[in-house]
């Protein structure tokens, strides 16, 4: 007690003192020790520490009487750090194991990502159908991307574009309301329209390109009803999510990432995947010198997939920064006279980040190149 009102302890010291009070005064101290010791693992930056932390806040919030205020709260959120430290440290089956007992205290959501990032998709789904029966989390784009992406990742294409097209229809009652922007349909329609040919339903997936289209004109002649804050993390989640068939199948010994979602991704999963970009960058040099294109363009693709990864939902110079990765693969694929569908993805790809960075006319102009060259095949 006496440290404790000495001033302005450290979070070591208050810690040490939260220890001793809570064997004395458990109901008011075992609290305040779980607060103390995620405050300072989230300041740690040894990844051993961050785990010892965790683990003793989980043990802690364990300890609190039932009933009071908070403890399941104070649990999910020791139980969130333990299993994010523990995927840092690439220590996958003790973190899985915490996703579990999260997803028993009513959040699922980690567990779902830990299992996609693994492969295993249909167990992922499972989680997700049983949290929407049960109204958690609400039916936000987040929780409906992620749905659809674990549900594209087991194969479920048709159910998966189910659950993607109410979300284009919601996102077009709120944009024609001013409730979101016209970007944000735009991409939403765009990807819809990449699901359904993936899906081999060319007239639906055209139906999307065309609304798209009709979107994007309306942009490029008179901009955004409103003026919207930072919404580069939807352009960002659904640009790598159409990323995911040209990368490596997930499995518990080589974990990826889950596509279908801007956060969640274990730091395990995250370093593996931006740890493949020197690879990547080797292999674009040895197929531009042996004058590769269709290989190169894909490599290209891949590459500007872990640029958005890195910092894409980054607005600083953003178009200066992201431009020339762009620029290159459409570049590339116009020298591919004989494979329009390459060309036309390119172009696509380059039409949602000018849209991103708000530049609506090159972007409506792409877009309707790739429009013409995709019903011309």
């Amino acid at each position: 007690m006496l440290l404790l009102g000495s001033g302005r302890p450290s979070g070591a010291e208050l810690i040490g003192a939260f220890r001793v009070l809570a064997e004395v005064s458990p109901k008011v101290y075992v609290p305040k020790l779980v607060d103390a010791l995620l405050e300072l693992r989230y300041q740690s930056r040894d990844p051993k520490v961050a785990v010892a932390l965790a683990a003793e806040a989980c043990r802690a919030a364990r300890r609190m009487e039932a009933g009071l205020p908070n403890r399941a709260e104070r649990l999910r959120r020791a139980l969130d750090a333990h299993q994010a430290a523990l995927f840092a440290l690439g220590r996958r089956a003790e973190g899985r194991a915490i996703c579990e007992e999260l997803a028993e205290a009513g959040r699922s959501k980690p567990l779902a990502s830990a299992l996609a990032e693994e492969g295993r998709f249909r167990e992922a789904v499972e989680l997700e159908e049983a949290a929407v029966r049960n109204g958690v989390p609400e039916h936000s784009f987040w929780t409906r991307v992620r749905w659809a992406a674990n549900l594209e990742g087991a194969g479920l294409h048709d159910a998966a574009s189910t659950v993607f097209r109410e979300l284009v229809e919601e996102t077009g009652r709120e944009a024609a309301e001013q409730r979101t922007a016209l970007a944000i349909l735009t991409w939403v329609l765009v990807h819809f329209s990449r699901m359904r040919e993936t899906a081999g339903d060319g007239e639906g997936a055209a139906a999307a390109r065309q609304e798209a289209l009709s979107v994007l004109e309306e942009l490029a002649n008179t901009g955004e009803p409103k003026n919207w804050s930072c919404i580069l993390g939807w352009w960002r989640t659904l640009f790598v999510m159409s990323g995911r068939a040209a990368e490596p199948a997930a499995s518990p010994e080589s974990p990826m990432p889950p596509f279908g979602t801007e956060l969640g991704w274990s730091r395990e999963a995250r370093d593996r995947f931006l740890g493949m970009l020197p690879g990547l960058e080797a292999e674009a040099a040895r197929l531009r010198e042996a004058d590769r294109l269709p290989e190169l363009v894909d490599v290209q693709r891949r590459i500007s997939v872990r640029a958005a990864v890195r910092e894409g939902d980054c607005p600083h110079l953003f178009e200066e920064r992201f431009t020339p990765y762009f620029d290159e693969g459409v570049a590339l694929a116009r020298r591919l006279p004989d494979d329009p569908a390459r060309l036309a993805r390119a172009l696509t790809d380059r039409s949602m980040l000018l849209v991103a960075a708000r530049s609506f006319e090159p972007a409506y102009a792409d877009f309707a190149e790739a429009v013409a060259l995709l019903h011309d095949r």
